[in-house]
């Protein structure tokens, strides 16, 4: 996998599509069960950085 750099870009965008997905989901479920938006946006943004992290992680033990 690391010697084909289309398959790393293509797993590295996959990654931050489901970060982004992550994110705003719990965003938006941080959000309806009553917290302020600002506190709504930084658990997404945590969501999401942990997401691509952890991601990013597996694609460097492949």
């Amino acid at each position: 996998m690391k010697g084909n750099p289309y398959v790393l870009v293509l797993s590295l965008s996959l990654v931050v599509a489901i970060g982004v997905i992550c994110g705003m989901l719990a965003g938006f479920l941080s959000w309806i069960g009553g917290t302020t938006p600002a506190n709504a946006v930084l658990r997404g943004g945590a969501a999401f950085g942990g997401t691509v992290g952890l991601g990013v992680a597996v694609i460097a033990a492949l």
